[in-house]
């Protein structure tokens, strides 16, 4: 927020006072860090979100869209002038970005994923960097043959609350046949069979991921709201699962039209990759200390998107039932207003330190303060929105104090967030975890500002106005 647009605030009594308040704070906090925030016109949002891995080999089979693409990991790896002895953590890592660009320059990368899904792409993705040529072979007569057709047998899989009469009735069975026809495979050609099916299955179905939720076409029959939502083709299984292994056949030999990978050398040995399931809150304590030389990651956001809820379909069909889905969306940072407090010391004794700096931090609790009285006064849109905020910033402290220990002396954390909007009040959370860094012990290098703002949520600015807010790559280093 500007001065001048900070000093026409007038100080009156309710929301307003509270608003006043936090903004004043938020710019106080502002010119601390204002020396290190810059805007970067070389990050679009194209390159910090998925929409650049779109056409690049490997990247493009499954649309991951909280990921960023390969190019933004490489110029980060390339500015941290990082080498090929030295190792890489991506703590949220998801379908794997971080750790395949790092693998492809020759780097070791570990990553830390809870979602199944992500943890499924990441293994059959490293399966076909070393796939034998039989296999290939077999995966060829799979997109030439199409023995699924005449698969006589079955084989059910889950379908959840959240997930049901998610297909046509044709689709339904062409599933349930290739779900049999792969068990004649071994495992190696089953978790890529099964890599494919995940990466069409949003395109077959009545859904569309949409942020908090699947949103569903009017022709599912599930379809609420005053405006019905049409998303256009629904595939035919046949035709989207061909082309899937098409193009997943092309990407393995080395043919496709789109190779942009023009960055890795090909004299380069790949980094061995390895990624451990489960949260971070629970996995980071466990790794050794100063092993880290670079943390390239994008957390949740603290923007309530349930990815339990985006990514139902994939869970469902690796297995996932309702006790487990409820298990993994606690199991979650909080990121969502479903999230029930964590009893973090119990985790973890040593997080007293990053937990009373944010019960210490002035304009975080200030925000808290204002949101917690918004649900007393009943005038919140959700009372979950509190305690999501506050457990994603009380979770994402002890994180940032997790990195700073496992990071070698030197080492850096590059990070890509977004700032957020509730009940009116802007959520610098670039500003809040910069400065929660700093207080664990980092040293704030670099915030990178994308020259062109997020836009609010319809709902923020018809009742409180428009107000573009930053998304930003922070660079911290460990002293």
């Amino acid at each position: 927020m500007s001065k001048a647009v900070l000093d026409a605030v007038k100080p009156v009594t309710g929301d307003n006072m509270f608003i006043n308040k936090i903004a004043r704070l938020d710019y106080a906090l502002e010119k601390v860090y204002q020396p290190y925030m810059r805007v970067d016109h070389a990050l679009t949002r194209k390159i910090v979100s998925f929409q650049a891995n779109k056409t690049v080999p490997f990247y493009r089979w499954y649309k991951y869209k909280e990921g960023f693409s390969a190019r933004l990991v490489e110029h980060y790896i390339r500015k941290h002038g990082i080498d090929t002895t030295k190792k890489l953590l991506d703590p949220f890592a998801g379908s794997g970005a971080t750790l395949f660009c790092a693998g492809d320059l020759g780097i070791d990368a570990l990553g830390v994923e809870l979602l199944p899904i992500g943890q499924h792409i990441i293994k059959a993705r490293n399966l076909l960097n070393y796939f034998s040529n039989d296999n290939l072979e077999t995966l060829m007569q799979w997109k030439n043959e199409k023995p699924w057709i005449k698969r006589k047998g079955e084989i059910n899989f889950t379908v959840l609350r959240i997930t049901d009469g998610a297909y046509s009735e044709e689709n339904t069975i062409l599933i349930k046949k290739i779900l049999s026809c792969m068990q004649r495979e071994n495992e190696d050609l089953k978790t890529v069979l099964l890599l494919a099916l995940f990466c069409i299955l949003e395109s077959i179905s009545f859904t569309r991921k949409d942020g908090q939720y699947l949103r569903w076409d009017q022709r599912s029959g599930r379809c609420w709201g005053a405006l019905p939502f049409n998303k256009g083709e629904i595939r035919n299984f046949n035709d989207a699962m061909t082309e899937k292994l098409e193009e997943i056949i092309q990407d393995v030999k080395g043919e496709s039209e789109n190779d942009l990978l023009d960055f890795v050398p090909l004299s380069v040995k790949k980094g061995r990759l390895s990624v451990i399931g489960g949260s971070c809150l629970r996995e980071l304590p466990r790794l050794e200390e100063n092993s880290i030389d670079l943390v390239i990651t994008s957390p949740p956001y603290c923007n309530r998107y349930d990815y339990t809820r985006t990514y139902a379909l994939e869970l469902a069909m690796i297995g996932v039932d309702e006790k487990k889905l409820l298990e993994l969306r606690q199991e979650m940072l909080s990121c969502t207003v479903e999230n029930r407090e964590k009893d973090l010391l119990s985790l973890n004794p040593a997080w007293i330190s990053p937990l009373s700096i944010c019960d210490n931090h002035e304009l975080l609790q200030k925000i808290l303060e204002y949101l917690y009285a918004k649900k007393d006064n009943k005038t919140l849109n959700n009372n979950g929105i509190p305690r999501m905020v506050k457990g994603y910033f009380y979770e994402m402290a002890r994180v940032l104090y997790e990195l700073h220990r496992v990071l070698a002396s030197g080492g850096e954390v590059v990070m890509v967030n977004d700032n957020v909007r509730y009940a009116g009040a802007s959520i610098s959370v670039d500003l809040i975890l910069s400065d929660i860094a700093a207080k664990i012990g980092f040293q704030i290098e670099e915030i990178s500002v994308l020259p062109i703002g997020k836009g609010d949520s319809s709902q923020q600015m018809g009742i409180h106005g428009k107000e573009p807010l930053r998304k930003c790559v922070y660079i911290w280093r460990k002293k």
